[in-house]
Parts: C-alpha cells; sequence; structure tokens
C-alpha cells in the first residue's frame, strides 16, 4: 500500500464489520476506505501505534498492518475504556488490496443502484454490476487519469496528471471502459451529495490502481 498519508473518502458501515487487532482482540470497523479506516475496541491507542488489523470478506482472509493517526475514549468505565481509532493502512497482506477494493464496490455499487432505481424506475440491478467492475482486474496498458467535471449540467472530461477528486465530479484510470464511465456519469446526476461521495470512493478504487499498472 502507499504511504500516502492524505485523507481518502470512507464509506461508513451501516453494519459494522468484525476485525480482530494483532489476532487476538476484537474491534469493529466503523469505516473503511482505500487508505485506512475508523475502528472501535477496547483499550486505548495512541498516534503511532502500529498493529495487524484482519477481517473476512467473502470468505477471504483480509489483513493490514495499520498506524494509528487519531483516537478518543468514546466510552469509560472504572477499569475499561472503548476508544474509536482513525487508522491508516500501510501495507496488505497477500490479496488484502484487492478484497479491500471488492468490498467497497459492492456495497457502495448497491447504494448508488437503489438511488438510481428511485430516480429512474429501472432497477438499478445492471448498474450495480457495472460499479463493481470500477477499479477491478480488467486493465488496459495506458497509464495516468482522466477527470469528469459537472458544470451547469455538462460534463467536462479531461486528462489530468493527478488522482484528486474534484468536488463537482469524479477522477478514475485511463484504463477505465467509457460504456462503463458513461454510466456513473449518469448515476452521479441523480444522485444525492451523499451518493456522490461514495461515487468519488469508487473513483478511488480506479485511480489508485493506475500506480500498479505495469508499462
Amino acid at each position: 500500500m502507499s504511504s500516502e498519508r492524505r485523507e481518502f473518502q470512507r464509506l461508513h458501515l451501516a453494519k459494522p464489520i468484525l476485525a480482530l487487532l494483532n489476532g487476538k482482540q476484537n474491534a469493529l470497523i466503523l469505516d473503511i476506505g482505500v487508505g485506512g479506516g475508523l475502528i472501535e475496541h477496547h483499550g486505548l491507542a495512541r498516534p503511532g501505534d502500529r498493529f495487524d488489523l484482519a477481517f473476512r470478506w467473502k470468505g477471504e482472509d483480509v489483513q493490514f498492518t495499520c498506524d494509528v493517526m487519531r483516537s478518543r475514549v468514546v466510552r469509560e468505565r472504572a477499569m475499561s475504556a472503548t476508544s474509536h481509532t482513525g487508522v491508516h493502512f500501510v501495507e496488505a497482506a497477500g490479496d488484502s488490496a484487492a478484497h479491500l477494493n471488492d468490498l467497497m464496490a459492492t456495497f457502495v455499487g448497491k447504494v448508488l443502484a437503489a438511488q438510481r432505481a428511485n430516480a429512474s424506475g429501472d432497477g438499478g440491478g445492471e448498474h450495480a454490476l457495472t460499479l463493481e467492475q470500477i477499479g477491478g482486474a480488467r486493465r488496459a496498458r495506458s497509464h495516468g487519469w482522466i477527470t469528469y467535471r459537472l458544470q451547469n449540467g455538462i460534463w467536462k472530461v479531461s486528462s489530468s496528471n493527478s488522482s484528486h477528486q474534484p468536488p463537482d465530479g469524479f477522477t478514475v484510470g485511463a484504463h477505465e471502459v467509457e460504456e462503463e464511465l458513461q454510466a456513473l456519469c449518469q448515476t452521479y446526476e441523480v444522485a444525492d451529495e451523499e451518493g456522490r461521495r461514495l461515487i468519488r470512493l469508487v473513483a478511488e478504487l480506479s485511480a489508485r490502481a493506475v500506480n500498479t499498472v505495469s508499462s
């Protein structure tokens, strides 16, 4: 995983994911993104602490070495404390990064498909599958990024040398398929503000993958 420390979009989990810290302490993942997450756990944590975070997704083990970025006590009793701790993913074990991408694309795809179905009445099923492909295994031998910005109802598309996500659109890797991106644009147009934030989260999966594409 990149050592980049900037904040990425994070997915708030309506149902937290059960996880383990250092293979022995139970924890709950409350938010998760490509660069880190927010976890709830017993005890205290300090910025700079490092531990392993592990969980299961679709029957696969997912594990990251994490650095603590911030932590605060949210509940305190006589002999124990419960903390919310923001972590940065330092290193992924095995295929954990790919499993994380699949997790987020799946969750976000379902949310956005439901929003699109409510707006257009088309059911949204096919589009949910499209979203799950963004940032997936299919890669063309191309480099760089493409930024889509919705300005005054018109999409402005331009090449970019940065994976930065704009506030009025999204940035993806140049390898993505045009048909899927057009569908993503359509979903963006009917999504609310939270839905648009989630689209940027999915776009980050694609944008970060550019760094791993070989020439």
